[in-house]
């Protein structure tokens, strides 16, 4: 008999993460993980097995229907894994609204809610619902689910909730939803296993990639964040602007630009791309001299220690930070520069634990702890899958 499997994915806006998971007793364990990058030809397929790496160029090309590229991936992975043990598919689904608390099992319905969410997040939520139609067509008898990034927040007091608009709006649904939920998730339980005290009291989460938010954690339920109606809203990112007065649309709309325009300004050429001109990798910046690059940076880390002080008032405090995605979890330059900002509240960073990308930065004697702990999204997808699926009666 097949091994049974679990697929994950988990959409950006030009990768697309693959998680295998078998079905243990145990739950979900991760025996495999790619990713697929659109961002230019050939199209990559990079596959991690155990402790080997595959680097495979795709004969598919950016702009090829997504069934093409994932039929040729789902080839590929048939060489190392027997597909045919697959028993679903779960995937990542940016925004949910107000009409999804929890995962769901994906039917005709919910893709119809989950199409009418797309102008809120328009450079995800078109790429994860393209995905479940592709496999639809590909392997239409496997049941599909959506876990969704906006879930996570559903704990909000209606104040952190509410903009200073006039009521209908807000009941028309225009309000502060919150992102990257399926990382705080993880990264609440991870806390909760290993350090079961700090769990329980006042933490900042720092989600930190090409896009970027922080979330306030008490108790490991989300108070606050700092994305709001859109993953626009918030800190600077790779490409995205973060808070933004909105005055400047009002005076850029007035200039004759229009919203197809303004779309592209404000998700793909701004942010560190925008302030630097040079980059949107701060990996490249932290490597530069140029006076540009450094100031990107500065603003970068400027507007999260901002942000993690807002976060401190609506928790009522602050007792530790985690850093986690891929800039926090492997930069300390960033990370560093963050903590000086805040060395007023109490956070002072070991500098050999932080240059080593230690589980614990903070010095000894600091009074708010500070944590590295790598995210995994795909994870909490896989859990979320079982989780749908077990009242269909299946048996691990």
């Amino acid at each position: 008999m097949s091994e049974r499997l679990l697929v994950t994915f988990n959409a950006g806006s030009s990768t697309v993460k693959i998680g295998l998971f078998a079905l243990t007793e145990a739950g979900p364990k991760r025996v495999g993980k790619g990713v697929i990058d659109f961002r230019e030809p050939p199209l990559r397929f990079r596959l991690i097995e155990g402790p080997d790496t595959f680097d495979i160029a795709l004969e598919a090309q950016p702009g090829d229907p997504l069934d093409s590229v994932l039929g040729e991936a789902f080839r590929r992975l048939s060489w190392h894994f027997d597909l045919g043990g697959i028993v679903a598919m779960g995937h990542r689904i940016v925004h949910g609204g107000d009409s999804f608390a929890g995962p769901v099992r994906v039917d005709d319905a919910v893709l119809e809610a989950l199409e009418a969410l797309v102008p809120l997040a328009p450079l995800h939520q078109p790429q994860g619902l393209g995905l479940i139609r592709a496999i639809r067509r590909l392997r239409p008898e496997l049941p599909q689910t959506a876990s969704f990034d906006t879930a996570f927040h559903r704990t909000h007091a209606d104040i952190v909730r509410r903009f200073a608009l006039p009521r209908a709006m807000h009941d028309q649904g225009i309000r502060r939803y919150g992102f990257h939920g399926l990382s705080y998730r993880f990264i609440a339980g991870e806390l909760a296993r290993h350090e079961p005290t700090l769990a329980k009291g006042r933490v900042a989460v720092a989600h930190l990639g090409s896009g970027a938010s922080l979330c306030g954690l008490n108790g490991g339920i989300s108070h606050d964040t700092s994305m709001g109606f859109s993953a626009l809203d918030g800190i600077p990112m790779a490409t995205r602007c973060g808070a933004l007065d909105p005055g400047v649309l009002l005076h850029l709309l007035a200039k004759g630009y229009d919203a197809g325009w303004l779309e592209d300004l404000l998700y793909r050429r701004s942010g560190l791309l925008g302030v630097s001109g040079i980059s949107a990798d701060s990996r490249d910046l932290i490597d530069s001299d140029r006076p540009e690059a450094r100031e990107a940076l500065d603003l970068f880390c400027f507007r999260i220690a901002g942000e993690i002080g807002r976060l401190a008032v609506t928790l009522g405090g602050l007792d530790a930070i985690v850093f986690t995605a891929g800039i926090g979890e492997h930069q300390p330059p960033i990370r560093a520069a963050v903590a000086e900002r805040l060395r007023w509240l109490g956070l002072e960073l070991d500098e050999t634990a932080n240059a080593a990308n230690a589980t614990r930065i903070n010095r000894a004697d600091a009074r708010v702890a500070a944590f590295v702990i790598p995210t995994d999204e795909e994870a909490v997808i896989a859990e979320d899958a079982l989780a749908v699926m077990k009242p269909d009666g299946w048996v691990i």
